[in-house]
Parts: C-alpha cells; structure tokens; sequence
C-alpha cells in the first residue's frame, strides 16, 4: 500500500559513517530482503543510485531502514507515498484500513476528532470492561500515516492501536499536511550556542551544541509556514569590549530529538532522511 524511494548517500557527509555507501551495495541488500520478505517489492528508477521500494505501511518499510542502519549501510529515503490505483471504470482507489483502537474513556473525544480529520469513518464503538473503549474506523492509508505518535501524546501513552488491509475505495480527497516549514542550515561547520540562540526564536531546534552539520540540512522546525535559512554555526566576534548585561551565560531551550518513524512522518515532498549507523538527519532534496 505504501512506497518509498531509497536513493545513494550524496550529502556532504557521505561515506564518513557508514560501510556501505554504493548503489551496488544498495541493490544488493534491497533484493536480498524481497527472497525472505514476502509482502515486499523492489523495483529500479530511471535512476541508477534510486530504487522504489512499496510495503504494507510505513511501519513495515521502517523496520527495513532500520535493520540495515545497524547492518552499516547509509542511505537516504523520501517520503513514504500511498500507491493509487484506477478500477475499471477509470475511477482512482486508494488503499483503505481497518483501523482499531482501545482507549480509556476520557480519550475518546480526543482520538475521534483527530481521526475525523484524516476521513476516517467510524463503524463499530464497543464497552471494554468499566473504564475503556474498543473503536473501530475505515481510515484511507494515507490518514494513518504519522497518526502512531499523536495517539500516544493525546491518550498519554494509554491508547493501543492495530490496523488491517480492508481493500480499494474511491479518492477520499485531500488530507490535511505539516503546516510549518523547516529551519535550513546556511553552511557547514559546526552549530555553536550563540548561533543557535538566535535561531531559536524562529522555532523549535532538532539539534544541540557542537553537532556537525551542512548546508542543506533542515535544523529545526519553523513557526511559520516556510522554509528559513538560519545560521547555527555563527560564533560572537572575539573583542575586548564588554557590555553589562548583554554578556549572560547564552540559555538555549532544548532540542527536540526525532526517532526514525517520527523523522519520516516530518519530512514534505522536497525533503529527505539521511539514515547512516550513528545518525538520523533530515534534509533539503537540494542542497544549495
């Protein structure tokens, strides 16, 4: 039901981390998995370094990612993306799934709400025991994606989900996406306090102090609906005048540190995740 692309490493950083960088290693290791991983497929692009991997779900595609981050390969993967397809009248299906979740009672207006959002439809709401809630949802593919950790957030941790294949339904329209943009890093070197205490008023950090990064590479969440450029690794210029006041101890708010499933449920259309075996960065498709 979803595809992804798995491209070669072609960032500034690439082949410091990882033991396998080629596309032969690549495309190897990708139809070694298709003999054993019976509900998965690999196909090549236009594109020599580039391979269009289709799974069950995001989830299933993340296990594969992450097994081989630890085997030592570094690669790069886009967005997941549903796969469509037209029924013989012409019309364009999309995958659906039979969503179920057990909640405590005092979350089920949280998880409806969000869950009418993405077009799911409700179908079968039962009592479980005294204080939970079985709910049963036709939810299109696509509404699920991302949808793991907001449950977790807006059930404290409470809520258990499953999801099964129910079958093709007509385009349920658009869903809503990200509406913030990325902080991009101006340059490469490494981030130090004072740049990333301006930075910091633009939005939310992914990165600390002392962390490598590129041009290129996407630092942050931005308050606003697009991409800015900000300049993490600017140092203070070194003079002997000193201002009362000005001089405090810089205090930067903490970062937010993204797990895989996470970075790939951030990323938009022009984004990628960089995934090599010490690291999960995110970054601009385009560098420069």
């Amino acid at each position: 039901t979803v595809s992804m692309l798995f491209l070669v490493n072609d960032s500034p950083f690439a082949g410091k981390e990882g033991k396998y960088v080629t596309s032969r290693n690549l495309r190897d290791r990708l139809y070694t998995e298709v003999k054993t991983n019976v509900s998965m497929r690999v196909e090549d692009t236009d594109s020599t370094d580039t391979f269009r991997v289709s799974g069950r779900g995001e989830l299933h595609l993340s296990i594969l990612i992450e097994q081989m981050r630890r085997q030592g390969f570094e690669f790069a993967v886009s967005r997941p993306k549903v796969i469509l397809h037209r029924d013989a009248n012409g019309v364009v299906t999309e995958p659906i799934e039979e969503l179920t979740i057990d909640v405590p009672q005092e979350y089920v207006g949280a998880v409806m709400d969000k869950l009418g959002q993405r077009h799911a439809e409700m179908v079968d709401m039962t009592a479980l025991g005294d204080t939970g809630t079985r709910l049963k949802f036709l939810i299109p593919a696509r509404g699920l994606m991302g949808y793991r950790s907001e449950l977790l957030t807006d059930t404290r941790g409470n809520g258990v989900m499953n999801h099964l294949f129910h079958g093709y339904e007509p385009y349920k329209g658009e869903i809503a996406e990200r509406k913030t943009g990325s902080l991009v890093a101006h340059e490469t070197g490494d981030s130090c306090s004072y740049g990333l205490f301006y930075a910091q008023d633009r939005g939310r950090m992914f990165i600390g102090s002392g962390v490598p990064v590129y041009e290129g590479e996407i630092v942050g969440e931005c308050a606003r609906a697009d991409d800015i450029v900000v300049n993490v690794c600017k140092k203070k210029h070194v003079t002997n005048m000193r201002a009362s006041g000005s001089d405090d101890a810089l205090r930067l708010t903490p970062p937010t540190f993204f797990t895989l499933e996470q970075c790939l449920e951030f990323i938009a259309d022009d984004e990628l995740v960089e995934v090599t075996p010490q690291n999960i960065r995110m970054r601009k498709r385009v560098l420069s």
